[in-house]
């Protein structure tokens, strides 16, 4: 892991430099400011404040202001986007939380019964806040940095919150997307009748100031800062490192060996009759690099790449040698036919992210936990 260490000193270096300008340049605007105050003037008046954690990165993605604002007995770590973290390393982390005495949960914003048991973990924890109340209204506020899945935890919330209660009325939808800031103002949402709870859903607030190099290549790669800030190409090159000095690539030797199968088929009715629909199905959706062929495609070249290079990858320039092979045969997997080289690097290395990010190239977890088990929080 030296080489993608490197690269990921040189990506975070350049991100820590985008956060500290001002206006445009950065993404610490005068609203971001403004919102960051909001929240925290809420903390105390708030029943219970849940933070809201990428599963990738459990430490990174600490909201930092929360640290000395909020008291633990009402404070609930979520680390959402379980199911684009190691399963292993998650429950290793959720183990790490408990030691420390910390309500955490792990969640995919979309899985239903997770949402469900995250309700009933909620709803168990105002109750017990409220002891000795027979009536009451309930107040929780999702926080976190951007891009984290607040919004979308909220909808789920609030969805199957309102279907258990048997409520009417038109749900309200807090908006998601996959770009970080969309969510502007604090919003409340309720979740449960009897007692009745609201939730209240934030904007996401990133410190102009990371702590280091490692930590800001991290948030980028998962999302947090805008693409348009940071070069889409080093993101790219940053995460083509951590899947060379991976074993995740491994899971797809299959892959490859299928396709060789295929490849060596003689029969020509089999070519013929097996291979026609598919030909056509890869004609008509060529350009859309979500297509299930293409992802194939994608993690079959990527196995080759990696297998048969048989140079050191601890050495910073054979790594960079990796990666560049990589982008060129990538070029051709994604169908890129750009005349600029600049174009063509752009265009795979923003579709090559786009699959990095939803899970489709692996399951990835960039912190590692303490061995020493000392306070992380």
């Amino acid at each position: 892991m030296a080489t993608a260490t490197s690269l990921s000193r040189r990506l975070g270096a350049a991100v820590r430099e985008v956060g500290l300008k001002k206006g445009a340049g950065g993404w610490y605007g005068p609203h971001m400011a403004a919102a960051e105050r909001a929240i925290l003037e809420r903390v105390p008046l708030v029943d219970l404040v849940v933070e809201v954690r990428d599963a990738r990165i459990p430490f990174t993605s600490a909201f930092e202001s929360l640290r000395q604002r909020v008291c633990s007995h009402k404070h609930m770590i979520v680390l959402n986007k379980v199911d684009l973290a190691n399963h292993s390393l998650t429950e290793k982390w959720l183990k790490h939380f408990e030691n420390q005495n910390c309500l955490c949960y792990g969640v995919n914003a979309h899985n239903k019964d997770n949402i469900k048991e995250l309700l009933s973990i909620v709803r168990a924890k105002i109750k017990e806040l409220k002891v000795g109340e027979s009536t009451y209204t309930g107040t929780v506020m999702l926080a976190g940095i951007p891009n984290v899945g607040k919004s979308a935890i909220t909808n789920s919330m609030h969805q199957i919150g309102r279907i258990s209660a048997a409520e009417k009325g038109k749900l309200k939808h807090a908006v998601v997307s996959p770009q970080p800031g969309e969510t502007k103002d604090i919003s409340s949402y309720k979740i449960a009748s009897h007692s009745n709870i609201y939730i209240l859903d934030t904007p996401g607030v990133l410190s102009p100031k990371i702590s280091d190099d490692d930590s800001a290549s991290k948030l980028a790669l998962t999302g947090t800062i805008k693409d348009s800030l940071v070069e889409e190409c080093k993101l790219a090159r940053y995460f083509l490192a951590v899947l060379n000095s991976s074993e995740e690539y491994k899971h797809w030797e299959n892959l490859k060996d299928a396709v060789d199968d295929t490849l060596s088929l003689n029969s020509r009715e089999k070519l013929m009759a097996g291979c026609r629909t598919d030909q056509k199905r890869r004609r008509q959706y060529s350009s859309d690099h979500t297509q299930d062929f293409i992802v194939k495609d994608v993690r079959v070249t990527l196995f080759k790449t990696i297998s048969s290079f048989s140079d050191y990858l601890e050495k910073e320039n054979e790594m960079e040698r990796l990666i560049e092979s990589q982008f060129m045969a990538l070029q051709e997997v994604f169908r890129v036919s750009l005349e600029s080289s600049e174009d063509r690097y752009k265009a795979v290395a923003a579709k090559l992210l786009n699959l990095f990010r939803t899970g489709r190239l692996g399951r990835y977890t960039l912190d590692l936990v303490p061995s020493n088990m000392q306070e992380l929080i």
